[in-house]
């Protein structure tokens, strides 16, 4: 059970409109990027548990959740634009940085953005976007697009697109991801298409943080990225022991011990 009153919500100022975070905890501050079409929810089981014994922040990343919505194609840069207003808001002079699926593609652009300012950095999922990547041949098509219906049938079908990636009994997380879809549900599928477009070789040697690459054993879209990550950054690898891509929901007390274990 998740100890909801040990959330702080928020919202600070950007050069987009407003960016909505949720926090738990004091400290060392930790800061947690979902993957889309979510939002800061992704976290909801993880944030107290790392709040325990850091500042631990999950945002919105700009253009999904409550954070502002600008016009204009997304990008990875775009995102990463959005996740350093809020540090430079929030103050982070130093800070832990957690990414899942598209949230780690964010965090490796953050990464090679601050440097040193970036105290450790683990990549949960996240894609290694290579040419294979960006040419969609090791992809899964369009994952979250669906058209609107007037029978409202469209909602099934979200809700279907995803169900194979969750366990019975995990419904409550299922339907946090067909809220957080249903809100960018016009461009709902952008983030795995600017994703698809992130030239990532090139900021890989910029990233001076200790790295982790974890991932859920269920995940196969995600797990081969380990050893290429591997391979690039000399980073230490993790499989967890359950869960697949919403493994911060599956397995939030594993996730959050892994995250702890890493940041010290």
């Amino acid at each position: 059970m998740t100890d909801t009153d040990a959330l702080r919500k928020g919202y600070v100022p950007s050069r987009f409109g407003q960016l909505h975070y949720v926090e738990s905890g004091d400290g060392e501050p930790v800061l947690l990027l979902h993957q889309t079409p979510r939002s800061w929810t992704e976290y909801l089981g993880v944030l107290p548990l790392i709040g325990a014994r850091h500042r631990a922040i999950a945002m919105d990343t700009l253009g999904y959740g409550a954070s502002a919505k600008p016009a204009g194609p997304h990008s990875v840069e775009r995102f990463a634009d959005g996740v350093g207003d809020l540090v430079e808001a929030l103050g982070l002079d130093r800070f832990h940085l957690v990414g899942h699926h598209t949230g780690g593609v964010i965090a490796v652009e953050v990464a090679a953005r601050f440097q040193d300012r970036v105290a450790s950095l683990l990549l949960s999922a996240t894609a290694f976007v290579d040419d294979e990547k960006r040419a969609g041949t090791g992809g899964h098509g369009r994952v979250d697009h669906v058209d609107p219906k007037p029978d409202g049938s469209h909602l099934r079908e979200l809700w279907d697109r995803r169900r194979g990636f969750y366990r019975p009994g995990e419904e409550a997380a299922l339907t946090r991801y067909v809220i957080d879809a249903l809100t960018v549900l016009d461009r709902v599928e952008e983030g795995h298409e600017s994703l698809r477009r992130y030239a990532m070789e090139p900021r890989l040697p910029h990233i001076t943080a200790r790295t982790l690459a974890v991932c859920a054993p269920d995940d196969h879209f995600s797990l081969p990225s380990l050893a290429k990550f591997a391979a690039a950054l000399g980073c230490g690898t993790r499989v967890l022991s359950h869960g697949h891509v919403a493994a911060p929901e599956q397995v939030p007390e594993e996730f959050a011990r892994t995250v702890l274990a890493w940041v010290g």
